[in-house]
């Protein structure tokens, strides 16, 4: 009969650690006896070891209680064993179980050595865990870390990643093919090495601004190749975030873009070439137009409007032409409504009436920009980046208005107003109304639309991102406009 004397009975600490293990379902308790050689077991021990919680109870055998361990893991669990008793090393090994009809299951075995006064192992305790899931994530990491090795070496472009801290851990084969640095030489910062010198500050600057504000890693800059030359690349990078929105760790990719910017730069000086022979154009046409006019003293007021128009048009493409740094005009202030002023100055007046010289306004105060155009609101800076769409827009507005609508007669008049909202998505958008009256009365929208009212839509939707709307109302046109303001500058290079 066991004894039921208050030393045999279980301490409470001992019954409140059984209670914890047996709430926990994945934590057993066991214990060695070095007199008697048996283990005693609680139920979740003997059945992570596949084991009759009856025998536990009374005590098993080593063997007895580890003859379903796996064959293979045997050998390391019984030096893990041997060292714990002799001292060399704390008991904490892992190892596989598979009884007969059963899953294979990993435990942990964990345990602490109890030795009498001479310094022999009087006891062995501890407890067995079962840290099965914990295998299958580490196995199903090191898969998708597998399939996402394999894919990167498979890619045309060199792909990289970080730690939360931005520290380099991982770069594929193609960044080593690409630029001939040994495995390892561009962990950490080691990679910056081979950044252009003339790049590097701008490299990280955009880096450090990222790993601060978690925002998205974009950069161009030229890298040095394996064979000493160098190259443009786009670098970009997103942020992987754990469940509690912290970045954990960063994947980046750099893309060879050097004949993007070569096509680019080819693009561009077609463009300045192009450009420069259309001002050329707007040259010889008003130069015609006043030595026709020479002979004819009959035109020269139709000669003085026309050239007006003409030299409106010029100035507006001057603006809108793409410059390079060194040729970029200066054409007054650049805001919406020193452009429109300079746009519309031919439609001021009615044929035959003088142009009124107009002041220049203050940001929402209303503006007489000619007699015959008023400009009021909210003015707005812009660049050459919504030049074209813009003045292809009043332009063609403008022209209409003048074949048929509020310009086409001596009273007609047009107000264009300016006001600043915030657009469905919360971004800031300048709001555009051209309303025109006393002119001829409109019987409704137009049978076909022309082509430059479709030019000049699809430009401001398109280029700008833009929407326009117009309302046919019998005392003439009103056409809305919502413009973003973000569209209006033009987006530095990163």
């Amino acid at each position: 009969m066991p004894s039921d004397t208050p030393a045999a009975r279980p301490s409470w600490a001992e019954q409140r650690l059984a209670l914890a293990l047996e709430a926990s379902g994945i934590a057993g308790a066991w214990d060695w006896d070095a007199g008697t050689g048996l283990i005693h077991a609680d139920a979740r021990a003997c059945t992570l070891h596949g084991m009759d919680p009856a025998l536990g109870e009374r005590g098993a055998t080593g063997p007895e209680l580890l003859a379903h361990v796996v064959p293979e893991d045997r050998p390391a669990l019984d030096r893990a064993l041997v060292a714990a008793l002799a001292g060399r090393a704390p008991l904490n090994h892992a190892y596989r179980t598979w009884p007969p009809g059963g899953d294979v299951t990993w435990v942990q075995l964990r345990g602490r050595v109890l030795r009498d006064a001479g310094g022999r192992a009087s006891r062995l305790a501890g407890v067995a865990l079962d840290i099965s899931e914990g295998k299958e994530t580490e196995a199903a990491l090191r898969e998708s870390d597998a399939r996402f090795r394999a894919i990167a070496d498979t890619l045309p472009q060199m792909v990289w990643s970080t730690l939360s801290n931005g520290h380099h851990d991982y770069f594929n084969r193609r960044w080593y093919e690409v630029t001939g640095l040994p495995p390892g030489e561009s962990e950490g910062e080691g990679w910056s090495t081979i950044v252009h010198p003339e790049d590097r500050a701008h490299t990280w600057d955009r880096w450090r601004h990222s790993l601060l504000s978690g925002e998205p890693y974009e950069v161009e800059y030229r890298l040095r190749l394996a064979d000493g030359s160098w190259r443009w690349f786009l670098g970009r990078a997103v942020p992987v975030r754990d469940a509690l929105g912290r970045v954990s760790r960063w994947f980046g990719t750099c893309t060879d873009i050097q004949e993007m910017r070569r096509a680019a730069e080819e693009r561009e000086m077609l463009s300045h070439e192009l450009s420069h022979r259309i001002k050329n154009i707007f040259a010889v046409i008003l130069s015609l137009t006043s030595l026709s006019a020479r002979g004819h003293p009959e035109a020269t007021r139709f000669a003085a409007d026309l050239r007006g128009r003409i030299g409106a048009l010029a100035r507006a493409h001057e603006f809108a032409r793409p410059h390079s740094e060194s040729s970029r005009p200066v054409i007054g202030p650049t805001t919406l409504f020193s452009f429109l002023r300079d746009l519309l100055s031919p439609y001021a007046t009615a044929p035959g009436e003088p142009a009124q010289a107009s002041p220049s306004p203050a940001d929402g105060a209303a503006e007489e920009a000619t007699n015959r155009i008023l400009i009021e609101g909210t003015d707005q800076t812009f660049d050459d980046a919504a030049a074209t769409p813009l003045a292809l827009l009043f332009h063609e507005l403008a022209t209409n208005a003048a074949k048929y609508g509020a310009l086409s007669v001596p009273g007609g008049r047009i107000l264009l107003r300016f006001s600043t909202e915030a657009g469905p998505g919360g971004e800031e958008r300048i709001r555009v109304r051209w309303q025109e009256t006393g002119g001829p009365p409109v019987p409704g929208p137009p049978e076909r639309e022309g082509f430059g009212s479709r030019l000049a839509t699809l430009s401001v939707e398109g280029q700008l991102g833009g929407k326009v709307v117009r309302h046919w109302q019998p005392g003439g046109l009103e056409l809305e406009a919502w413009l973003p303001v973000a569209a209006l500058h033009r987006r530095t290079a990163q």
